[in-house]
Formats: structure tokens, sequence, C-alpha cells
């Protein structure tokens, strides 16, 4: 199942950073048992959010080139604050250290500028052919999709708008 929990690229830095933000909705399934009478994001979906959108930088930077981007470690992972239905978590990530196929980041969210939750990422792209040829056509898949979605999350024109 693919799940993206960025809802808009609001900017981005090619080789460099990234902005983003996740607003959370009370329809979101997952609330119900997180926790009865006082809804939260499961912290790792916040994680999720900021390996998700340093994933979005990954792929931009390197010109979409793999097909499959995957978390390699998460370190110095710190949890601060709540994300309550009805709040935006503002996610930034900045590469730290690019090495061939691995690109570590340092990511961090907050809410109305509270600090929320940061960490450091390896993050690891590969495309399948390399593994298996048979895979071609997956890799070129995932490449069409990744594209397609960035194009939806990513409109410099309504992020400028937005600053204006």
């Amino acid at each position: 199942m693919r799940f993206c929990l960025i809802d808009q690229i609001t900017a981005i830095e090619t080789g460099n950073s990234i902005s983003a933000i996740k607003n959370l909705s009370l329809a979101e399934e997952y609330l119900q048992d997180h926790f009865p009478g006082f809804p939260v994001i499961p912290g790792v979906l916040m994680l999720e959010a900021m390996v998700q959108a340093s994933s979005w930088l990954m792929h931009e930077s390197n010109d979409f080139q793999y097909s499959t981007i995957l978390l390699k470690q998460a370190k110095a992972i710190k949890f601060n604050h709540f994300l309550q239905p009805g709040k935006t978590l503002v996610v930034e990530s900045k590469i730290h250290k690019s090495e061939g196929e691995e690109v570590t980041f340092k990511a961090s969210g907050t809410i109305d500028d509270i600090s929320t939750v940061s960490a450091r990422l390896t993050l690891k792209g590969l495309n399948l052919v390399e593994r298996d040829p048979s895979l071609a056509s997956a890799d070129e898949r995932n490449m069409t999709h990744n594209k397609q979605l960035f194009r939806q999350l990513w409109k410099p024109e309504v992020s400028e708008s937005l600053e204006a």
C-alpha cells in the first residue's frame, strides 16, 4: 500500500533543502485508536513524513534516477510535541552528506514554530533492475509514478503566491 504523508512541497532548493507540510485531519483513520479521547499522529508517522520529504529532495536532486528510495538509518530521533488534528506539521530537510546512492539528511518538523520532531536520516536510492533484470518494467512504473506525484506536490507558482 502506498501512502503519502506530504500534502504539499512548499519550497525546494535542488541539492540542498526542502520544505513541506502535512495537515492532520480528524478524518484520518488511525486517529480513532491513537489515542481514544486524545487523537495524535503516531510518532513513527511524523518520522515517515520527514523520510518522504527527504526522498522527494533526493528524487528531484538526482533527476529521478532511482525508482526506489529506502530509509537505511534514522539516528538522533527526538519527539518534542504532539501533532493533533487541525494542526500542520512543517517539515524541513537539508542534505548533510551525499555519498553515491546514499544521502544523509538533517530533518525536523515544527508546529507553529515549536519543535515537534527531529532526526538524522540516511536514505539509499536503488533501481530494482540492478538486483533482477526482469524488474526493469517495475522501475519504469515507479519512476513514472514518482514524477507524477511530485508534480502534484510541488507547484512552484502556488508556493510563490503563498509567500507574497
